[in-house]
């Protein structure tokens, strides 16, 4: 196994770090290093690919390949990306608003393409770049500086609509069990297809109900638990209180690379092909009409 260290930024200015003292992306990103590491990963083989928040400013801080899109744009990013060179481990990676709010267009239709790469949510239930505003999963109840008469929508549940929507591999962890989620994250890494892991970690600056102590006093770990089973995957997704915790749903099917015409002849990574530009020039010329 290769050294997680590895992984250490070395980018300029790397020290000025933006999350609070005590944010659960630090656990997070320590997750990560040792995930890539027992992976035997190489920083030039891992692509981060994040939209907007204070999860996506982990590109930032992991000597790795990393693009820093637009606000929850990374899937369709990361889905060219794996296209377009399918040697490479493919990361999308955000917050719960980031990826539920603003890409929770893009993370439906990623679910029906099922592009090889993988999903991390990270869900702290609340949106911390702006200051704590209420995201798509905040509980019922809770009073934000945008709802101080308390959030009344029902809370968004990623891993039932991913279930719902026959999504190839969908599992939840808590940052604060290390070794657990490095094996859910392996398993979610190496899983052929769209593997999307919701990670439940604290905001410590501004959603003080679901903090440390609450993730470990309103969650579980499935025991006996038949991932292929989609029906029973169901049933645990839609459990409230406590919260199931592991790998609920795998289902293995074509991948979105698999099934592109460009590859279904010649499978040499698109950015290894040179333009036939003879080709292209007649194209051009048939469809002049001047």
């Amino acid at each position: 196994m290769i050294s997680p260290l590895i992984f250490e930024s070395k980018r300029p200015g790397s020290k000025d770090i933006a999350w609070c003292p005590g944010c659960g992306n630090f656990g997070i990103r320590n997750i990560l290093k040792s995930v890539f590491a027992e992976l035997n990963l190489r920083p030039q083989d891992v692509v981060i690919i994040s939209g907007i928040g204070q999860a996506a400013k982990m590109p930032h801080y992991i000597n790795a390949n990393g693009y820093h899109t637009l606000h929850g744009r990374s899937i369709p990013i990361a889905t060219a990306v794996k296209a377009a060179n399918p040697s490479l481990t493919v990361i999308a990676e955000g917050g719960d608003g980031d990826m539920y709010a603003e890409g929770g267009n893009h993370l439906l239709h990623a679910i029906r393409r099922n592009p090889d790469i993988t999903v991390l949510v990270h869900n702290n239930q609340i949106y911390g770049l702006t200051k704590g505003q209420a995201s798509p999963t905040t509980m019922l109840g809770m009073k934000t500086p945008t709802q101080p008469w308390g959030v009344f929508e029902e809370p968004f549940n990623p891993i039932a609509l991913a279930i719902a929507l026959d999504a190839s591999f969908v599992a939840r962890t808590f940052m604060g069990y290390f070794k657990e989620s490095v094996e859910i994250i392996k398993k979610a890494i190496q899983h052929k297809g769209l593997a999307i892991v919701d990670i439940f970690h604290p905001c410590v600056s501004f959603n003080k109900v679901n903090t440390y102590e609450w993730y470990r006093e309103h969650t579980y770990w499935m025991k006996d638990h038949n991932p292929y089973d989609r029906e029973e995957a169901f049933k645990r997704a839609i459990e409230s209180d406590p919260l199931p915790l592991g790998v609920f749903y795998i289902h293995e099917k074509p991948t979105f690379e698999e099934q592109v015409p460009a590859y279904k002849k010649d499978k040499t990574p698109l950015w290894q092909r040179k333009p036939k530009l003879e080709e292209i020039g007649k194209i051009l010329e048939a469809k002049r009409t001047f």
